[in-house]
């Protein structure tokens, strides 16, 4: 299936916009921390629990926000990863056990205990793993469902090499199935690490709807980290080629200095511009801004009625 790329002139860079080496951040990337006691009391009730997120390991920029509504985004799998990704901040390296058989119900007593309605879950790559976790997140999936209600979301590794792992994944029908493309072609293994394939993930996408046609596939790119308006675009189209339902699309953040480093900071207006263009290429729910990050009021995303950033 081929799609039209929408025409956008070039981006200019606005008088005063700094880049990565001016050594500070613009006007749009500074942010009132929140005021609500809720915060605190998420925190303590994932520290209770024994739980891992990927606000606190990837250092969220929405973290506060997020706890203080009684949100997050739970990490499954532990807290390390097998993966050197050169943009995430969670640490890496060799993971000291195996799934805790515990943690899905873990996870589904937090869902409840914080009233959530869509459940967000995510883990570390675990590439140590033969199914690469496929099956904990099954059973996560359907812990949460049973106790709560709650519509679900999965945000997965790419499972490469792992014979089935997908299929069982999408067994538990989630309602929404996201992988982040996180970045264009050109860039993919730099950013994603050498054993990421470009391919193999828009096929992955692809795949779910072969298994559910119901699931609502959803990907993301960081913008920022040097890739070009026309490789952003043919990637957004290739992403819909390959039947991929909704699009986030944020402003990539330097976790640390031994990260990559950001080489531009898009302004909000190009944001705008570009969640247009998504639109024309038919995704179906678009959020675009500097701060959207890939489970970002994920619930409005889910509910089909619901506008979108």
């Amino acid at each position: 299936m081929a799609f039209r790329l929408p025409v956008i002139a070039p981006p200019e860079m606005p008088a005063g916009t700094p880049t990565s080496g001016s050594g500070r951040l613009p006007k749009w990337l500074k942010r009132p921390i929140p005021e609500q006691n809720a915060n605190h009391l998420t925190a303590e009730l994932l520290d209770e629990l024994r739980l891992e997120t990927v606000c606190d390991n990837a250092k969220c920029p929405n973290r506060m926000e997020c706890y203080s509504q009684l949100t997050a985004t739970f990490m499954i799998l532990g807290n390390v990863c097998t993966r050197p990704c050169g943009f995430c901040a969670v640490h890496r390296g060799r993971p000291p056990e195996g799934p805790e058989a515990d943690e899905p119900e873990r996870v589904a007593e937090a869902a409840a205990r914080l009233g959530l309605k869509h459940v967000v879950i995510t883990s570390v790559t675990r590439d140590d793993l033969p199914d690469g976790g496929a099956d904990h997140f099954y059973r996560c999936v359907v812990a949460v469902r049973e106790r709560t209600g709650a519509t679900t979301e999965v945000l997965t590794p790419d499972f490469v090499h792992c014979k089935d792992a997908l299929a069982r994944v999408i067994e538990a029908q989630p309602t929404v199935f996201n992988h982040n493309m996180e970045t264009v072609p050109r860039l993919y293994r730099r950013v994603r690490g050498p054993k990421s394939d470009y391919a193999w993930t828009l096929e992955m996408m692809l795949r779910v709807k072969r298994y559910d046609p119901a699931v609502k596939t959803k990907s993301g790119l960081m913008l920022g980290l040097g890739e070009t308006r026309e490789e952003l675009l043919k990637a957004l189209a290739d992403l819909r080629a390959h039947d991929v339902d909704f699009l986030t699309l944020g402003q990539y953040l330097q976790p640390g200095e031994k990260y990559l480093p950001v080489v531009r900071y898009v302004p909000p207006e190009e944001f705008d511009e570009l969640a247009d263009a998504a639109r024309e290429l038919g995704f179906a729910k678009v959020a675009s801004g500097p701060f959207v990050r890939s489970s970002y009021h994920a619930r409005d995303m889910a509910e089909t009625d619901q506008a979108v950033i």
